[in-house]
């Protein structure tokens, strides 16, 4: 794996095993307290009943002259104040005190833990037979269990915490890695893209986890991006075709005028130029424009009236033959005024090109839509024709017959602005002639966010 895969999962691994190390630990502490408090409180109990019931003895004079052991508690002493041993068990001393502490009178009861020089510690349960100062004392225990005595217990409870924290952080690293894995391949096929050659596509690991969920977008991503990229390669090859084609007439106009002076007429040379520049100005305006649609930030929409848009814009046209409205009043739209413009101009002068005799522009609402449609009674579009006159400089026989300085970019523009306006630009059936209908949902613009005056 890669360097940065590795650190991945070398932190992952730290931090688990940090993790576990600290609360395993706790939990370990806990344990030992807990193990420690009920062995003792188990031994300090029974050597309680034992010098329960050997005190009650001494107070009333019956003890005998040699305590009999009562396993496990099998070190019993009765000590008077000056700590001399009165009568003991056999396996306690008859001379030694098992311990020198007295019980306070006003607490007959003590637990002690006892530590000579040699031996084990003892749990003892001291009992005083009588407030009185010189009362003896009750002294019954036994050695400490070797569990408590030694640091066994600890022991155990670390190495516990050591084999389970190893195995957590194993378990971290081989998960991690086996994950990784799949990011790694992810990485190094992203390497080896490159934007000459987009299909590759990335390896999707099996499962639906998040990694694979990433893999498939991204490989949609790249689907996408490498249609994107086909595209732009089709549209800059058909540029430059559709560029070259007047630079081309252009210069051999410029080239023969040069060569043969005494044959040329200057001024056929010079309109003819005129005419190729044409051209060549509404191509790279209508290029400029479409960078625009798709580089420019969009514009803060706004209620546009249709109606009201088509009678404006028709009133101000002079074109070859009539144009009439027939709009339905208060159907408005959202969206960017020039824009929706720039659609119906461009409509209204293809309807102008092919019609014989009329144009009707009507404005009307279709269910939740409303509807721009400008018809002409021309011949109209086949309807093998209808989507490929959208597309980016394709223009028909008819179109360069009657427009032979036309850019093919007129209707490739007025798409692009409907789709940023979520509607429809299409050809559709009409009894004579072409109709091109534009449809934009009817909804309600957000607030403007310089708020209301």
């Amino acid at each position: 794996m890669g360097r940065l895969t590795d650190s991945i999962r070398a932190r992952y691994t730290f931090a688990v095993g940090a993790f576990a190390l600290v609360i395993l630990t706790g939990l370990g502490a806990t344990l030992d307290l807990a193990i420690r408090y009920k062995l003792q409180n188990s031994v300090f109990d029974q050597a309680e009943r034992v010098a329960s019931q050997w005190s009650a003895l001494a107070r009333r004079g019956a003890i005998p002259e040699e305590i009999p052991a009562s396993a496990p508690v099998e070190l019993v002493q009765i000590v008077d104040a000056r700590h001399r041993v009165v009568e003991s068990s056999r396996r306690a001393s008859e001379t030694i005190p098992l311990s020198r502490v007295r019980p306070p009178p006003d607490d007959r009861f003590m637990r002690i833990i006892e530590c000579p020089v040699k031996g084990p510690c003892l749990a003892l349960m001291a009992i005083r037979l009588t407030p009185a100062d010189d009362a003896a004392v009750v002294y019954a225990g036994t050695p400490e269990p070797d569990l408590l005595a030694m640091p066994r217990l600890e022991l155990l409870i670390g190495a516990g915490i050591v084999l389970i924290t190893t195995v957590a952080a194993w378990t971290t690293w081989l998960l991690v890695g086996r994950t990784l894995r799949s990011v790694e391949a992810i990485r190094a096929r992203i390497s080896e893209i490159t934007v000459s050659d987009l299909s590759l596509r990335l390896p999707v690991p099996p499962g639906d986890d998040e990694l694979v969920q990433l893999a498939r977008t991204a490989n949609v991503t790249l689907a996408r991006l490498e249609g994107a990229v086909e595209h732009q390669r089709r549209f800059a090859s058909t540029t430059s075709h559709e560029l070259r084609t007047p630079l081309t007439g252009l210069r051999a106009q410029l080239e023969e005028a040069l060569r043969y002076p005494d044959d040329t007429d200057p001024h056929a040379t010079i309109r003819s130029a005129l005419a190729a520049t044409d051209r060549l100005e509404a191509i790279v305006d209508d290029l400029l424009q479409l960078a625009r649609l798709r580089a420019a930030d969009p514009v803060p929409p706004e209620p546009i009236d249709l109606g009201e848009l088509a009678e404006t814009e028709v009133s101000v046209q002079n074109g070859r033959v009539p144009a009439t409205v027939e709009a339905t009043p208060g159907l408005v739209v959202c969206g960017s005024r020039m824009q929706l413009i720039r659609v119906l101009d461009n409509l209204l002068a293809n309807a102008q090109r092919h019609a014989s005799s009329a144009v009707v522009v009507s404005v009307e609402r279709d269910g939740g839509e409303a509807v721009l449609a400008v018809t002409d009674d021309g011949p109209g579009v086949a309807p093998a024709n209808r989507e490929r006159i959208f597309e980016r400089f394709v223009r028909l026989d008819d179109s360069r017959r009657r427009d032979p300085n036309g850019s093919g970019l007129g209707l490739a523009i007025s798409r692009d602005i409907a789709r940023t306006h979520r509607g429809t630009l299409k050809v559709e059936d009409s009894p004579q002639g072409a109709r091109f209908a534009l449809r934009l949902p009817i909804e309600g613009c957000p607030p403007s966010p310089r708020g209301h005056r």
